[in-house]
Formats: C-alpha cells, structure tokens, sequence
C-alpha cells in the first residue's frame, strides 16, 4: 500500500539513480502506451517531486504524473537483471545512469505537457504534504474544523486535507497519540489533532530513513492484543469509503 512514505522513498531513489540522465522510455504494457509513456524517450528526467500519495516527474516541456493506488510499485533493477513480475506487466520503463526504474500497475500513469500538469485539478486540490521539510500542522488544523462532525480517522485519509497519510498511518498515528479516531473533529482540542499529526509525520519520516515500514503496533492486529494494555483491538471500516481503523478502545479515548 502506497503511502507517503513509499512515495518519498521512491522520488529518493530516482535522484540517487536517474535524475539528470536521458533516459529510455519504453512501454511493455499497452496500459504504458495510452499514457504516453513513449514520448518521454530521449528525454531527460530533470526532478522528481513527492507530494503526498503522488509523483510528479520533470522532463523539461513534459512532465509524469504517477499514483500507486493500492498495488502498483516502481522497482529499480539494474539491466539484465531479473524482474520480479512479467516484463508484459510493466507500465513503464525508464533506463539511464545504469538503472532500470520500472513501474507495474497503479491508477494514474499520465504524461502531459507541464503547463498543463499544474493545473491538473487532482494534483492542485491536494492539501499539504505530511512529509514537506516545511510541513506547519495549524492549516490542517483548521482545514479539519470546517466539518466539526466529521470523525478523526475518516479526515485523516482526506488528501484535500492533508496529503500522504493512508490506512496504515492513520490507525498508527492515532494510536501514538492515544487518541480514539472515531471521535468527531468538533470533540478534539487543537493540541489532540496536532499530537496526531506529529506522531503521522514522524512515524512516516521514520520508515524513510529506515527504508521499511516499523513494526506496526496496532494495524491488523485483529483479534490480537493491544501492546500497551493487553486487551483486546478493535477494528471495523470508517467513512463512505469503508476503509479498516484499528484501535484499542482501553487506550484510545
């Protein structure tokens, strides 16, 4: 599951690899070749930008836009080496500097002109990015507040309101600051929602810099025990888009 942490990793990776090189792009999938992942063959990858759930890719007039979703992944093979899945499966493939990045499923795999690219509403109507080196909490803060009823886990996944924090994150970050995230925003003081939001950006910064996920403390944990209290986790799905929150109801209030 790609969240910002897997996103930032991945931006990372392309600067230590292929930023600055020409690179060839190839399409194996036809998927690759409707988003016109061949017009950027020649090109050179001038950056790659993080925000939130998103990549954004410069190639000067053109840019990339790339969103994982649930399943897709870039991997980063050197050539000849062997892939993990199906060449057939690859959406694209861009090689230069000695690397192959590849990216399978995901999506948003759309190569557009960069002008065109800031105005794309999906990317302009994020909220701001959990990871930023200049991430400040109080907007999101009070982005937050304009639904006091909305419950805390649900507002949490809402990228408009803050960008990169997914399922995983969510439950770990509320558990963090032992908050329950079923309780409304219009319950939680501006210190609560910040002690989450800390805990979100500082667990996620974490598995950056590790280059994995830590060891979850409350997420799929169902039917196990709490590590703090030793009494039972609870989980069930939150919001319209029903997705799991896991919580212990003894140290979450």
């Amino acid at each position: 599951m790609a969240e910002g942490d897997t996103i930032l990793r991945a931006a990372r990776r392309f600067e230590a690899t292929i930023v600055g090189e020409e690179v060839a792009a190839t399409a194996p999938n036809p998927r690759g070749k409707a988003a016109g992942i061949e017009r950027l063959d020649g090109r050179r990858l001038e950056g790659v930008h993080a925000h939130g759930k998103h990549l954004l890719f410069d190639f000067g007039e053109v840019s990339l836009h790339s969103h994982l979703g649930m399943s897709g992944g870039w991997h980063f093979y050197r050539p000849r080496a062997r892939w993990r899945r199906p060449r057939s499966s690859a959406w694209a493939v861009l090689s230069g500097g000695g690397w192959d990045a590849v990216q399978f499923g995901g999506p948003t795999l759309q190569v557009a002109p960069t002008a065109r690219m800031r105005r794309n509403p999906q990317l302009t109507r994020l909220g701001p990015d959990i990871l930023a080196a200049d991430f400040d909490p109080e907007p999101t803060i009070a982005a937050m507040r304009a639904d006091p009823t909305r419950g805390l886990g649900d507002a949490l996944l809402d990228q408009h309101l803050v960008a990169g924090i997914g399922n995983i994150f969510k439950s770990e970050a509320c558990f963090a600051a032992r908050v329950d995230p079923w309780r409304p925003i219009g319950d939680l003081s501006d210190e609560e929602l910040r002690t989450v939001l800390i805990a979100a950006r500082e667990q996620m910064l974490s598995a950056v810099e590790r280059g994995d996920r830590h060891s979850f403390q409350i997420y799929k944990r169902r039917q196990s025990v709490c590590p703090s209290c030793r009494g039972p986790v609870s989980s069930r799905g939150q919001g319209d888009a029903n997705r799991t929150t896991y919580w212990c109801p003894r140290c979450q209030i």
